[in-house]
């Protein structure tokens, strides 16, 4: 489990700029530490943004290294960078948040499954606002059906109905993360799963279901029976950072589809023998999951070739300064 380092480090509670919220592996009470200037921290050999979730080693008030990381749940940042941010470390389970009410965005769950999957945590959908639509366990098979191997639930907050699964998992020592759009009643369901008011909430948008950012950080919640739990904002747009492993697990169906096909290098356009295209004409695969399976992994294999670029520009640069300084008579090391 996550607590196996505890009696050497200190976990992120919660992660701001310049600065940590961090707690002992007995939850004794949070101090403040401090980053270096560039915010970063040793991990593995390299430096890494400290992330809520994270075991880091502290000296003199400052937080020198970060352990390594059982998992990651990592996203793709925003603009045209190919820095990738780190949602969450150490987790054990995914909760994969969405709304019955209005209904269920199915490529935004694959989306959020397939960060789930590439994370090496459990994935885990919930479908919330169950006490506002007439059929909330048909929508559920509906959803189960773009979650393959996956536990779907229905629940709602606010009754307390369909919790008791979510609950299950409340185990000790167990780290879960909640992960939705806004609107999605993540922090409702985070207090209901607390038993208290520990994130506060707010009212939706009846025009089109949506919520205003109540969470507007990352912060790691003590749960009952030892377990804690990292609630997160809302998240409109989702950038993959996947692995063909992530996405076959997300589209299994798919990627047994394609392991099928008569030829190794069919592109699924009208090849002879194309078991892709035979599902497709016969119902069994909609267009759209293949759609969406097809938008992911395009975004995936750019955000992969982007980030190799991006790579190899740092390690010329590094190099170049280290030539530089090298010169100058003052190497780093």
């Amino acid at each position: 489990m996550t607590t196996s380092r505890a009696d050497e480090a200190v976990r992120v509670v919660r992660a701001d700029k310049g600065s940590l919220l961090v707690a002992p592996a007995d939850a004794g009470e949070p101090t403040r530490v401090t980053l270096d200037r560039d915010g970063l921290a040793e991990l593995d050999g390299t430096r890494a943004v400290p992330t809520v979730g994270d075991w880091v080693e502290v000296d003199d008030g400052q937080v020198r290294a970060i352990r390594p990381r059982t998992s990651a749940l990592v996203r793709d940042s925003a603009g045209e960078t190919s820095r990738e941010q780190v949602l969450a470390a150490n987790v054990d389970v995914v909760l994969v948040v969405e709304h019955l009410d209005p209904d269920p965005d199915l490529g935004r769950v694959e989306r959020m499954l397939t960060l789930a999957w590439r994370s090496g945590a459990r994935p885990v959908v919930v479908l919330t606002k169950a006490d506002l639509v007439p059929d909330p366990e048909g929508t559920a098979r509906d959803v189960a059906q773009a979650a393959i191997a996956v536990d779907v639930h229905a629940v709602s907050a606010t009754t307390g109905g369909g919790l008791e699964p979510l609950r299950a998992l409340l185990t000790p020592g167990t780290t879960l993360v909640v992960v939705g759009p806004s609107g999605a009643g993540k922090s409702t369901l985070v207090n209901a799963l607390a038993g208290a008011e520990v994130m506060s909430t707010g009212e939706r948008r009846e025009v089109d279901g949506r919520g205003r950012h109540t969470t507007t950080h990352r912060e790691l919640v003590a749960m009952p029976g030892g377990a804690v739990l990292i609630d997160t904002p809302g998240i409109r747009g989702v950038g993959v950072v996947a692995d063909e492993e992530a996405l076959d697990a997300t589209f299994a169906d798919v990627a047994e589809l394609v392991g099928r096909c008569r030829f190794a290098d069919c592109h699924h356009t009208g090849e002879p023998g194309c078991a892709v295209a035979d599902a497709l004409a016969d119902g069994r695969l909609t267009q759209r999951r293949y759609d969406s399976y097809l938008k992911l992994a395009r975004e995936a294999a750019y955000q992969a070739r982007r980030s190799d670029a991006h790579l190899r520009a740092q390690e010329k640069a590094r190099w170049k300064r280290l030539t530089k300084d090298n010169r100058a008579g003052r190497v780093r090391p």
